[in-house]
């Protein structure tokens, strides 16, 4: 648990200094270091079961957000028929920056939700 503790730490500081040139990374940079703050703190075996929650739910109602936008993963899906997001990392298109962030958001909750059930397990 420790090295995929320290393996999300990284990629998530890796995702946060890719904000640097995006429109928004006062939005985004803060999002990714939570996490791998959350993860740093895991890897020492530091636990914190709320604070995993409190960043699952705002990260899943951001979500649910980035779903249904105006240009979201909902368009992307339907209209442009879920066109190739890896193609340029350029994002000149709305709709492949609003997936892209989408999955960003699932990545995050991926990380904190498996230390919670490991929190959970653990204190058991």
């Amino acid at each position: 648990m420790k090295i995929l503790n320290i393996v999300f730490c990284l990629m998530f500081v890796l995702f946060a200094g890719l904000q640097y040139n995006d429109p928004d990374p006062y939005v985004w940079m803060p999002i990714y270091l939570y996490s791998a703050v959350l993860c740093l703190l895991a890897s020492r075996n530091r636990f914190y079961p709320k604070w995993y929650i409190a960043g699952i739910l705002v990260y899943l109602a951001y979500a649910i957000y980035k779903f249904f936008d105006q240009n979201g993963v909902e368009d992307w899906f339907t209209k442009h028929h879920a066109e190739n997001l890896a193609e340029t990392m350029k994002a000149t298109k709305p709709w492949i920056e609003e997936t892209r962030e989408f999955f960003g958001l699932f990545i995050c909750i991926g990380a904190l939700g498996i230390n919670y059930f490991y929190a959970k397990r653990k204190r058991a």
